[in-house]
């Protein structure tokens, strides 16, 4: 028990009620501690989990000459199996060529650069040129599309089997694009079977839309 002087008379004061007092207190300063101890054990741990690699910051296509805006830092966990290239060995993939198509969010692999992978067995890669409104605005190299023939071209024939609705519909994947000076007319390569390209390459001009999907809904 202590002793408090109040107006000139000393009142006892029961020491115990301040110490109950006291302990909540103590008890969230110590949650506090604990808490700020094992956040700094987590982001410790996660930080050492992770690496910095390269990724795809503009679409890029097949051929082109690789750039350092081309490519920025991403950080993936160490247990990801994927082939990547670290973001310390820029040096060795700027300034070469691009193996394949990628758009933006990919990881870049070792055999990203290099000679190109495309076409494979059984794969063909065939041009098409397409004005505006034959094609979406977002379109870039690597995104998955149907090609869409008009029912009134007279080489549909030569897909029979293939088609839906009214005319045949193809899938591809986009490989390039490149904007024509001359015309209003942009060029697009698709790379799609071997076996349909030498028929969409006969459709007319004016015949052929793009529509792009997801990469699971062809």
């Amino acid at each position: 028990m202590s002793w408090l002087t109040k107006k000139g008379r000393l009142t006892a004061v029961p020491t115990g009620r301040r110490t109950r007092r006291r302990l909540p207190h103590l008890l969230i300063g110590l949650m506090l501690i604990v808490a700020c101890v094992g956040g700094a054990l987590w982001w410790s741990s996660t930080a050492q989990g992770r690496v910095p690699v390269l990724g795809i910051a503009r679409p890029v296509s097949i051929g082109h000459v690789l750039e350092r805006a081309d490519i920025h830092e991403v950080e993936i966990s160490v247990a990801d199996a994927v082939a990547t290239v670290p973001a310390e060995q820029a040096a060795s993939v700027l300034g070469r060529p691009m193996a394949t198509s990628l758009t933006v969010g990919a990881l870049l692999t070792p055999s990203s650069v290099g000679p190109p992978t495309v076409p494979i067995v059984g794969e063909a890669v065939v041009a098409v040129g397409l004005k505006a409104g034959q094609f979406p605005l977002e379109l870039a190299p690597g995104a998955p599309v149907i090609v869409v023939v008009a029912a009134s071209s007279p080489n549909t024939s030569a897909v029979a089997g293939q088609s839906s609705g009214d005319g045949p519909t193809w899938p591809a994947t986009v490989t390039g694009l490149a904007k024509a000076e001359s015309e209003q007319t942009t060029v697009i390569s698709l790379r799609m079977p071997s076996v349909t390209a030498p028929a969409l390459a006969r459709i007319p001009a004016g015949q052929v839309t793009l529509v792009m999907v997801a990469g699971g809904e062809r």
